[in-house]
């Protein structure tokens, strides 16, 4: 009688991080089906919950000793998805098709930079850079779910303020030529992985993410257009610090 196979099993923890993977991936497709409905908003807040699903999927991972290859390529390929191709087909399908041939060669080039960037990532980490650059407090070019983030922030902003200039496809062409320069830089920007908490601060810390959840559940875009407002002057001041260490 022929031998029988022997069956290999896969533990469901080393399944859990890669499902929440997929759940990010699923949201940033969610967004295109949102945006091509003209459901603007929802298809913002896809976005935002595939950054959402992004961050935990690494933290699941390593909580419960289910890192792989295979997850980490799938995280890569859907981060190309979710915060590269789905924001660029947003914001050409919100303004930047009025802008013809131009609005589409900032989306391509969104897209392609943050391909770029992503690939960029995964030799560095495989070259042990990534550690150092994190230790030291930050990170090399905006990471992909900022980027995408600061892709749709017009968005977010004409949503609270309704500025009129917010959707002109020029502006916006322009504003995402910055954005796919800083996605793929070498400026140093934040990273929340370096930052550590005094044992003595933990409460205030946990009292400011109880406000800040509740903000994102009653004033979502206004919470948004501050956090990346945030974020934007952290930009140039991360990199004044980082060039003063240096010297």
């Amino acid at each position: 009688m022929p031998e029988k196979k022997a069956r290999f099993h896969i533990p469901v923890r080393s399944l859990a991080p890669n499902a929440i993977t997929v759940l990010a991936l699923c949201a940033g497709m969610f967004g295109v089906r949102f945006a091509y409905l003209g459901q603007w908003e929802s298809a913002v807040t896809a976005i935002l919950v595939a950054g959402v699903f992004d961050g935990l999927d690494g933290s699941v991972a390593r909580l419960l000793k289910g890192t792989s290859k295979f997850g980490a390529e799938l995280d890569s390929l859907s981060d190309v998805i979710s915060f590269g191709v789905s924001p660029a087909l947003i914001m050409y399908m919100w303004v930047l098709s009025d802008f013809r041939g131009v609005g589409w060669l900032m989306s391509l080039m969104f897209a392609i930079c943050m391909a770029l960037r992503l690939a960029r990532f995964n030799t560095v980490m495989k070259d042990d850079e990534l550690g150092a650059e994190v230790k030291a407090g930050y990170y090399t070019g905006i990471p992909a779910p900022a980027s995408a983030a600061l892709a749709l922030w017009p968005m977010i902003l004409s949503f609270e303020f309704g500025y009129e200039f917010l959707a002109d496809p020029k502006i916006c062409s322009a504003y995402m030529g910055v954005i796919c320069l800083l996605t793929v830089s070498r400026l140093p920007t934040f990273s929340f992985k370096s930052l550590k908490i005094h044992k003595e601060h933990v409460l205030f810390v946990l009292i400011g993410i109880g406000i800040l959840a509740s903000l994102l559940m009653t004033h979502l875009w206004m919470t948004m257009s501050v956090v990346g407002m945030v974020y934007v002057i952290s930009i140039p001041t991360i990199a004044i610090l980082t060039l003063r260490k240096k010297d």
